[in-house]
C-alpha cells in the first residue's frame, strides 16, 4: 500500500467515524427536541398526534375555563384555534388575549394537553416564535412590542 493510499484510508475512516457519531447524536436528540408550532402550522403541516411540541399564539378571549387546578383554554393565531387542557397553576401573567407558549403533547388536530405553560413576563414582551407566527398570519399589531406610554397610557408622576 502506497503512502497516498494509506492517507486516503485514514481520511475515509475518519469520515465514517464522524458520520456514525453524528447519526448517534441526532438519534439521541430526536426525543428531546421540541419544535414550535402555531395552530395554523398544526393544521397545515398535519402534525402527528402524540408529538411533543410547543404551541404558541394568543389566548382566545372568552375561552378560559378553570376548575380547581384544571384549566381549559384556546390558543389562536387568528386563523385557527387549538383547545388546550392544562393541570396545574397557571402563571400569574396568564390572561386572555395575551401571548402564550404551551409545551406538551398533541392529542389530535384540535386538542392539546400541556404540561408547561409560559406566559409573557412583562407587558412589553412577546415570545419571538409567537410574534413571528402572528406576523406570518397577518395578525400582528404594531403596538404589541411598544412601551405602555406609546400605546396611549397616562404617565403617573409622583407628588
Amino acid at each position: 500500500m502506497t503512502r497516498k493510499q494509506r492517507r486516503l484510508v485514514l481520511i475515509g475512516s475518519g469520515l465514517v467515524v464522524l458520520a456514525i457519531a453524528a447519526v448517534l447524536v441526532l438519534t439521541a436528540l430526536r426525543d428531546s427536541i421540541v419544535f414550535f408550532n402555531s395552530p395554523t402550522d398544526i393544521v397545515e403541516k398535519k402534525v402527528e398526534a402524540g408529538s411533543r411540541i410547543r404551541l404558541g399564539g394568543l389566548v382566545q378571549p372568552g375561552s378560559l375555563q378553570r376548575k380547581d387546578i384544571d384549566a381549559v383554554f384556546e390558543v389562536t393565531d387568528g386563523k385557527n384555534a387549538i383547545r388546550v387542557t392544562y393541570r396545574g397553576i397557571l402563571p400569574d401573567l396568564f390572561r386572555e388575549g395575551q401571548g402564550v407558549v404551551a409545551e406538551g403533547r398533541l392529542i389530535d388536530s384540535t386538542s392539546f394537553r400541556a404540561d408547561n405553560v409560559l406566559a409573557k413576563h412583562d407587558e412589553n414582551y412577546m415570545p419571538k416564535e409567537v410574534a413571528d407566527a402572528l406576523k406570518k398570519q397577518g395578525h400582528w399589531k404594531d403596538d404589541y412590542g411598544k412601551a405602555p406610554e406609546a400605546q396611549g397610557a397616562s404617565q403617573v408622576t409622583p407628588k
